[in-house]
């Protein structure tokens, strides 16, 4: 698994059309009024990676197995959803979830498909949102804040550290900022963890253009990208209604109909490609003739761990990583010619794997 990714966003802006676009299925009902999506679909989508595929083909592998994406469906957020307005309370636990926030935007203008908020204003509709989940963060940590300030007057070390913490976060959130924005320290870092505060998500804003600024965006995605920029986050232009035409394409046809308006690649290869970004994510090969397997953890995983996401006794019985650059790999022809040339490396449990590393592990229970 990838990463699991919330889809959020104001009601009819394109998060369900996105949605079945990116996983090819109909699961989320896309209709043209609000809280057309109320349990959380989910959906599950290969990542698509050249190097698997390069790999594969001087293995000759017999079958090829991605590494996937989760994309998570969320129902549309209304003013006043912290206060359980709308689906406000399921919203909000739908997001506790997940790991990161596909934030979508509407970025184009269409008298077929209403606005909630009756006019057109993505950085409007992005403040909405964002204000809703610090509202939400304030009011969780208001009840914590109490709880801690009795086990601190106590004595107790720990709870002093938590109160001192939540304390930095309120009055950052007090201030209009996201949790995210707070400088943790290290040791700090499993306790603001345990907060689950919203707004300590990472956020991607998705800004959903018409078809013609699919390739080059328009003066709504300007300021989308504008804003993320200004907050630290990343953004992406994306056309919904592409992703869902493309979707229903045979492989053939989808690279001419992408030349045709002016596009190298799909969107969710732009949406993958910023969320291993936004959450630190690099990727790990297996090769062999039975198969090539991509694999993803989080940056600065070391060789055993790294193991273990491939199975737990792998993890256990670590002994060493045989490693190949996927550079090497290819240069060399394959594993038997990178072995002959001295590129493959025996790494033990200290290693960091880089990304696109080729790994085989020796382990013994």
């Amino acid at each position: 698994m990838g990463f699991n990714c919330g889809i959020v966003g104001l009601p009819n802006v394109g998060k369900s059309t996105l949605f079945n676009a990116l996983t090819a299925t109909q699961a989320a009902e896309a209709a043209n009024y609000p809280f057309c999506t109320i349990e959380p679909n989910i959906g599950r989508v290969a990542v698509p990676d050249e190097r698997l595929e390069v790999c594969a083909r001087l293995a000759k592998s017999a079958k090829i197995v991605p590494t996937q994406l989760e994309f998570v469906d969320i129902a549309g957020l209304v003013r006043g959803a912290s206060k359980g307005e709308g689906l406000g309370n399921q919203f909000l636990g739908h997001i506790r979830a997940v790991d990161a926030i596909a934030h979508v935007l509407r970025c184009f203008a269409d008298g077929n498909v209403t606005h909630v908020e009756g006019s057109l204003d993505p950085v409007r509709d992005a403040e909405t949102v964002e204000t809703e989940l610090l509202l939400a963060d304030l009011e969780s940590l208001d009840r914590r804040i109490k709880a801690a300030e009795k086990k601190a007057r106590g004595n107790d070390k720990e709870a002093k550290a938590q109160l001192a913490l939540m304390e930095r976060a309120g009055a950052l959130l007090a201030a209009g900022k996201p949790a995210r924005a707070l400088a943790v320290a290290a040791e700090e870092r499993p306790m603001f963890h345990e907060l689950q505060l919203l707004s300590a998500k990472p956020v991607l804003y998705v800004a959903n253009v018409e078809e013609a600024s699919a390739a080059t965006g328009n003066e709504l995605s300007a300021r989308v990208a504008q804003f993320a920029k200004e907050r630290g986050a990343s953004s992406v232009v994306i056309s919904a209604a592409i992703e869902s035409e493309l979707a229903q394409l045979a492989d053939a046809d989808k690279k001419e109909y992408l030349a045709s308006l002016g596009l190298d690649q799909p969107g969710l290869a732009r949406v993958i490609r910023a969320g291993y970004r936004l959450l630190d994510l690099i990727t790990f090969l297996t090769v062999g003739p039975k198969e090539s397997h991509a694999w993803t953890v989080a940056q600065g995983t070391k060789a055993p761990q790294a193991a273990g996401a491939i199975h737990t006794d792998f993890e256990k019985g670590f002994i060493r990583a045989e490693t190949i650059s996927y550079d090497d790999f290819v240069a060399c022809g394959g594993e038997q010619g990178a072995k002959e040339a001295g590129k493959m490396r025996l790494e033990g449990a200290d290693y960091v794997v880089a990304d696109g590393d080729i790994l085989h592990f020796r382990f013994n229970l």
